[in-house]
Formats: C-alpha cells, structure tokens, sequence
C-alpha cells in the first residue's frame, strides 16, 4: 500500500526536476551566444578607434614640430648662447637672449624690462597720477574720522571699529607711500598708533580714551596733508 500511494507522485516530481533543470541549461547557454558573438565587432571597433587617435596624435606633433623647423636655415650651424656672453646671443637659448638684444640694461639677465628708477622708465614711484590717486584716499579718510565723535558720543563700538579698518588699509598705504622728509615720517607713525588705541579702547568700550584717541588721529592726519 506505501508503495502505491507515494512512489507515482515521487517519480512524477523528479521527472519535473529534470526537465526544469534542462530548460534552465538551454536557457543559459542561450543568454551567453549573443554576447559572443558582439564582441567580436566591439574589439574592431575599439582597435580602430585607436588607430584614429594615433593618427592624430602624429598630426598635432607635426603641426607643432613645423614651426620650429621654419626658424633653421638649410646650411646652417646649430646656434647658442651662454648667458649672452659666449656664443649667438640673439639665439633662443632658454627663450631669452639675456639683454644682448636690448637697447639699454635690463632689470636682470632673464627680464625684458628695464631698471627700475632709471630715467627711461615707463613707470616712475610717487608720479603725478599716483600722488593724486594717494591725496584722494587721504581726503576720503578725513572724512571718516570726521564721523567717530559722534560714534563714540552714542557709544556705536562696532561703527567706530568699522571706520578704522575697512578703508584705513588705504589709507595707511597712501600715508606711507606720501611720507618723504623725517617730520612726515614722524607725523604718520603718531597717526598710525591714533588710530590703533582707537580701535582699541572701542572694544574696550572706554568712552573717554576713544574719544581722546579719535580726536588725536584726525588732528594728525590734518598735519600730515598740511605738510604735503
């Protein structure tokens, strides 16, 4: 009776196994056959694409090499120079002929430009447009300094601090670059330490010594324009 009952239904799903398991190696080996088959042309492909960028490759070295050989002359000797002193100095010997082809002295052996100071300079410290443009950030920071009493009369710390720093770079630029006799020289460090105690007793919020101070830096700031 066991035999009966359960061996048919054994039999049965092994026979299910089996074809499932062919269906599934038919399937597989069904998946990998198009693949193979496409990589035969993608390998072309990528070959030939590299022979494109050898080519070009080749073409761009020869556009650059050409020039190069437009500058030699058939027949000619290689040329060089040693600093500009021994040899051709008009040669291209590190790109520079260090000043044997210049007119007059050059800043050094590798610059095109001139000394500065010398009298043929284009550009000259302290020439009209620059002493203008510095006497400008002078005038505009008398102005400012003109506003601190009043900051510090309604105790505004951070307007006071912002007036001593966001344009003061200028102006101690402007102060430095016009100050040329001793006493100008003088007068710019006393108003350099004005406006730093200032800042100072403004984030100290000293009322008194910040008013002091700001009084002292546009006091001395007049005196340096007087003395210009």
């Amino acid at each position: 009776f066991f035999f009966a009952v359960f061996l048919p239904p054994l039999r049965t799903k092994l026979t299910m196994m089996k074809i499932a398991l062919c269906a599934a190696l038919v399937t597989s080996a069904a998946a990998f056959a198009p693949q193979a088959n496409n990589a035969r042309p993608s390998v072309a492909v990528q070959a030939e694409n590299s022979r494109r960028e050898a080519l070009s490759s080749i073409a761009a070295a020869a556009a650059v090499i050409a020039p190069a050989a437009a500058n030699a002359a058939a027949g000619e000797s290689p040329r060089f120079s040693v600093f500009g002193v021994i040899g051709d100095g008009t040669s291209y010997s590190e790109g520079a002929a260090y000043g044997s082809d210049q007119s007059s002295a050059v800043y050094s052996p590798y610059s095109v430009y001139g000394n500065v100071g010398s009298s043929d300079a284009l550009y000259s410290a302290n020439n009209a447009g620059e002493v203008e443009r510095k006497k400008g950030f002078i005038a505009e920071s008398q102005k400012r300094l003109s506003k601190l009493p009043a900051y510090v009369e309604r105790k505004e710390w951070f307007n006071v601090k912002d007036e001593l720093t966001r344009y003061m770079y200028e102006t101690r630029g402007a102060v430095r670059g016009l100050a040329e006799t001793p006493e100008q020289k003088k007068i710019a460090k006393s108003f350099f330490q004005a406006i730093e105690e200032a800042s100072l007793q403004a984030t100290l919020k000293n009322q008194d010594k910040c008013a002091a101070a700001s009084a002292d830096s546009a006091k001395l700031l007049d005196q340096f324009v007087a003395s210009l």
